[in-house]
């Protein structure tokens, strides 16, 4: 019975103890939490402010990331031209990038590569990429490849070959 008992109190104990710490935790983050901050003493009201101060930062950092976030968007819009597709651009890393590509160019590839964003080697059956948005894939050095896509299935013809079709979106992928 004693061993039971004194198992309850060091859980009891241990438990009194993280929430003592989780307290001590809480009140540090701020500096001035729960702190009237022109007499310097601990008021509710002056912690209401507090995290009102804080919401209305995380709101500034919000827009600021939404301006970040227009900014490069508009850095991946390339081209000038009547038509409009979407490039999609997966890396090694699995990291996405979307582009929105101008261009009164016939094929995709041809498209890309007016705007120095493929490069590759050309082969019997078409130009082989390698480098795409200055990232390079080399099959024969890394041991992976630049895949084409339409419309998220593996293209059957070549980037060079591939004629833009209104409302399909294209894409590269690290493989």
């Amino acid at each position: 019975m004693q061993k039971n008992g004194s198992k309850k109190l060091l859980s009891f104990i241990l438990c009194m103890a993280l929430i003592v710490a989780m307290a001590f935790f809480t009140t540090g983050c701020g500096d001035n939490a729960g702190k009237d901050v022109s007499s310097g003493t601990g008021t509710e009201s002056s912690m209401q402010t507090g995290n009102n101060a804080q919401v209305e930062g995380s709101a500034q950092t919000g827009d600021d990331a939404q301006v970040e976030e227009n900014a490069q968007a508009e850095d991946n819009v390339l081209g000038t031209g009547n038509t409009e597709f979407t490039l999609t651009v997966v890396d090694k890393e699995g990291s996405e990038t979307q582009f929105e590509i101008h261009t009164d160019k016939e094929t995709v590839g041809d498209a890309l590569t007016e705007l120095d964003f493929i490069e590759g080697e050309e082969s019997e059956y078409g130009l082989y990429v390698k480098t795409v948005n200055g990232i390079t894939a080399d099959y024969d050095t890394d041991g992976v490849y630049w895949a084409f896509y339409v419309n998220d299935e593996y293209a059957s013809s070549g980037v060079d070959s591939t004629t833009i079709t209104s409302g399909e979106s294209y894409s590269f992928k690290v493989e």
